[in-house]
């Protein structure tokens, strides 16, 4: 802990992709992340040299712009871990663009210099060129919204990286294979994400409470909705037959809540064991999608149940999952015979 007082330092605290916490500390709010332990020397150092170098935020550039959204209610609503991974974009982006008057942002030319700069990115990660540039998207928007940028020459710029998922889909022997050779406390893990649909972090904080035996009632992370899905036989056998070592339900060998990091190491090697290859524990979201359409649902019940949205179902079957189904064709196929026979019985 900081050992002296130093006047409106900034302390972040943030929770690491193996479960373990972290603390980052900041000159000012939207200042210069300090380096070293705080009170030591290089920390010390690194506060003065901030000071000494210090561009108080004004009016007419993107200092101003990136301060006031590290202080926005839309910044501080953001997850510990995602403003963590947030307040890293945003250094390099006041570092490269801090500068720029806010007047730029109505230029034309300027999305071309920011696009430059995302394809500069995207040479060394395309997906973190595009988390930077949606960082950057967002900035701007709050900064309209707040009146202290006239434009967002960043609004609907499309992404530079594209995941191919069009065949990534856990089907009955990848599912077997898994439940024969993987750990026993990641079976469960598996059933509860192929019947509800769920994302990975909402299942592991999934309570007990939420089960009353017939139904799962969820408020999801990311988009805070709140779904009711009904238990499927299988989970609810599954469910039934676990023991309540904890108030969470998934939970480590020993009983004790998964952290994020430590489930996928875990998950990780379950399928290796299980020979399941090219597949993650996110691809369940898709499964249960395309599953729930074979099985004949339709688009409003598959989004009740798993809560994405009635568009984001319809480009799940359309573009990813269902395009090469051959089940789904079979399907059509056989409702087609059976549509044919009752217009010749009719014509008869």
């Amino acid at each position: 802990m900081l050992s002296i007082r130093i006047k409106g330092i900034h302390r972040v605290r943030a929770k690491l992709a193996d479960g373990s916490r972290a603390e980052y500390w900041y000159a000012w709010r939207g200042g210069p992340r300090l380096k070293g332990e705080p009170g030591s020397p290089e920390f010390m150092a690194a506060y003065n040299a901030a000071i000494a170098a210090r561009i108080t935020p004004t009016a007419g550039t993107m200092f101003n712009v990136i301060a006031a959204y590290r202080q926005s209610d839309e910044f501080r609503r953001l997850a510990a871990r995602t403003q963590a991974d947030y307040w890293k974009h945003l250094d390099a982006i006041e570092k490269k663009w801090g500068g720029i008057p806010v007047a730029a942002m109505s230029d034309n030319r300027t999305r071309g210099l920011f696009k430059a700069w995302r394809d500069a990115l995207a040479l060394k990660s395309k997906r973190q060129a595009d988390y930077a540039w949606t960082i950057l998207a967002r900035v701007l928007s709050v900064g309209m919204d707040r009146g202290l940028v006239p434009a967002n020459p960043c609004e609907r710029g499309g992404r530079i990286y594209k995941a191919d998922r069009t065949e990534k889909v856990w089907g009955a022997d990848d599912e077997a294979a898994f439940l024969k050779a993987a750990p026993s406390h990641l079976h469960l893990a598996l059933t509860l994400a192929l019947w509800t649909g769920q994302r990975q972090g909402d299942l592991l904080k999934l309570r007990w409470a939420d089960y009353d035996g017939a139904a799962i009632r969820l408020r999801q992370g990311k988009t805070k909705r709140r779904v009711v899905i009904p238990v499927g036989a299988p989970l609810k056998a599954a469910l039934d037959a676990t023991k309540k070592r904890s108030p969470i339900v998934l939970t480590t060998i020993d009983g004790t809540p998964w952290t994020e990091g430590g489930f996928r190491a875990s998950w990780r090697k379950g399928c290796e064991k299980a020979g399941v290859s090219g597949l993650t524990f996110h691809d369940f979201r898709g499964s249960a999608v395309t599953r729930l359409a074979i099985a004949g649902c339709t688009e409003a019940e598959i989004a009740s149940l798993t809560g994405h949205s009635m568009k984001d179902v319809s480009t799940i079957l359309d573009a990813h999952y269902l395009s090469r189904d051959v089940k789904l064709a079979e399907s059509a196929i056989r409702k087609l015979e059976s549509g044919t026979k009752d217009v010749k019985r009719d014509v008869k």
